[in-house]
C-alpha cells in the first residue's frame, strides 16, 4: 500500500491568510477580534509559527470570504473558473489584436478532441 504524504506547508498557509486579510484591508489585530483570538496568534499563524486546527482555519475562512481549500491549496479545483482571474489579467495586458488572437486559438482548443 502506497503511503499518502500528510505534510501541511503551514508557511505557505500563513501567507495565503495574510495575502486575503491584507485584500480585505483588515490588519491582525481586526482579524483576531472577529474571530476571538490574540492577535500574536494571527501573527504566528501568518508566519508559520504555529499549527492551526481545521475549526480554527475554517474560522478565518469564513472571516476573510476565503474558501478553505483555496488557503490549504492556493486553488479552488471544483471551480471551474478557478483561471478565470488570471486569464483575464493576462488578457488586459494585451493589445486588441493580441487579444482577438487568444480568443481564436481559444476556439480552436476549445472544439479539439485532444488524447491524453
Amino acid at each position: 500500500m502506497e503511503k499518502i504524504d500528510t505534510n501541511v506547508d503551514l508557511k505557505l498557509i500563513g501567507q495565503r491568510i495574510k495575502e486575503a486579510r491584507v485584500k480585505k484591508g483588515w490588519s491582525q489585530e481586526e482579524l483576531a477580534e472577529i474571530i476571538n483570538v490574540a492577535t500574536p496568534f494571527i501573527s504566528r499563524v501568518e508566519r508559520g509559527g504555529t499549527s492551526i486546527n481545521l475549526r480554527r482555519l475554517a474560522q478565518i475562512s469564513v472571516a476573510l470570504d476565503v474558501p478553505i481549500e483555496e488557503l490549504i491549496t492556493g486553488v479552488i479545483k471544483e471551480d471551474y473558473r478557478y483561471l478565470d482571474k488570471d486569464f483575464y489579467d493576462v488578457l488586459q495586458k494585451c493589445s486588441k489584436d493580441k487579444q482577438r488572437l487568444i480568443y481564436n486559438i481559444a476556439k480552436i482548443v476549445a472544439g479539439a478532441n485532444f488524447v491524453p
